[in-house]
Formats: C-alpha cells, sequence, structure tokens
C-alpha cells in the first residue's frame, strides 16, 4: 500500500509559530517585514493598497508601520476576517476582474503590495502561468494608481516569465529588486519583485 505524499505546508513551522504567538495569522508576515527592513518600504502617513490580502498579516503590519495617519485598502476574493483598524477599508473580490475605479478610493497610493498567488493545481506550468498572470494586474494597478515616487511588492512563481516580469517594473520604476525572503519555504519557487520609486509619468524607461 503506498503512503501519501506528506503535506509540506500542514505542519507548523518556527516561522508559522513565531506569527501565531504574536498576534497575525500567517507566516507571511515575516516576509513582509524582511523586504520592509531591506528597502525602507513604508512609513508613517503613506496611502497602501493590499492585493491579496486575506488572511490579513500584511495588512496588519502595513497598518502598524503607516500609523494613524495613513489609509490601506485591503483587497481579496476570501473575506479579510482579521482586525486591520481604523485606518483600513477591505473591499471583497477578484483583482482580476475589479475595476480601477473600484480599486481607487483611497489613490494616489504611495506603496502597491501584492501577495497574490494562484490556488495551485498539481500543473507547475498552469501554476506559473497565473501566477504571472495575477503578478502583471498588480503592476497594471501599480502603473495606474501609484504616486510618483511610489513602490511596488509583488510575488510571482520563478519560471521563464520572470524576465518579462522585471522588464515590465523597470519601465515603470527606477529601481528593481528581487528578494527571496528568509521565511520563505525551502520548496517553494515563490520570490518577490520590488519596483521603487516609480517614474513620473512621460519620463521613459532609463534603463
Amino acid at each position: 500500500m503506498s503512503q501519501k505524499p506528506r503535506n509540506p505546508y500542514k505542519r507548523p513551522d518556527a516561522f508559522t509559530k513565531a506569527a501565531k504567538a504574536q498576534g497575525y495569522p500567517a507566516r507571511s508576515i515575516f516576509k513582509l517585514e524582511e523586504i520592509d527592513r531591506r528597502v525602507r518600504l513604508l512609513r508613517p502617513g503613506q496611502r497602501v493598497l493590499d492585493l491579496g490580502a486575506a488572511p490579513g498579516s500584511w495588512s496588519m503590519y502595513a497598518a502598524q508601520r503607516i500609523g494613524a495617519g495613513g489609509k490601506l485598502l485591503a483587497v481579496d476574493l476570501s473575506p479579510i476576517t482579521t482586525a486591520l483598524g481604523p485606518t483600513a477599508t477591505v473591499v471583497q473580490g477578484d483583482a482580476l476582474s475589479l475595476t480601477n475605479e473600484a480599486l481607487a478610493q483611497l489613490a494616489p497610493y504611495d506603496v502597491v503590495l501584492s501577495d497574490m498567488a494562484p490556488a495551485t493545481s498539481g500543473s507547475k506550468i498552469a501554476d506559473q502561468a497565473r501566477s504571472y498572470e495575477l503578478f502583471m494586474r498588480a503592476v497594471a494597478v501599480a502603473e495606474a494608481l501609484l504616486a510618483p515616487g511610489g513602490a511596488f511588492v509583488g510575488k510571482i512563481f520563478m519560471s521563464e516569465d520572470f524576465v518579462k516580469a522585471r522588464e515590465a517594473l523597470r519601465k515603470l520604476f527606477e529601481e528593481v529588486r528581487s528578494i527571496r525572503p528568509e521565511g520563505t519555504r525551502a520548496n517553494s519557487v515563490e520570490l518577490f519583485l520590488i519596483g521603487l520609486r516609480k517614474k513620473a509619468p512621460g519620463a521613459g524607461d532609463t534603463k
């Protein structure tokens, strides 16, 4: 009788336990925390759009960093039940079908975050293609709603589309970095592309 393969995500690891101990619903908090520390992403008073926000760890962290003077819009297809505080607004919906008008209620944003990922299908190629689609939707939202000088963070599954994704950011931002945070599971193919200092309209591609 063959055994079912073990699910590497079922057992809580040290990051999961630490997140729960600190009151966050998911271990993903430590990925954003590391990115924030390395690129100085979030500051008091900013306006932040968080795409793919459920269960709410990134939004919780962002809300704390931007403080009472900031504003946060958290968006996800799933309900977000985590308490995010009075500066946050929650929208439930599919980021691929929501119009920019639905996302623009707090625009222009200083930071656009996207931790969006596809529900894995078992097909590596299909999952990578879906991840790229979600990433590029987040980039399009950032292009439309991010203020000049603003920053973008987007998750993407590593694939042959990575180069195209990076080039799309280079057209919009003065600096582009890729970061695989320490909190990423060893068997994960995800990494994050970061765009810093969005170019002003008409600035052209300087890369």
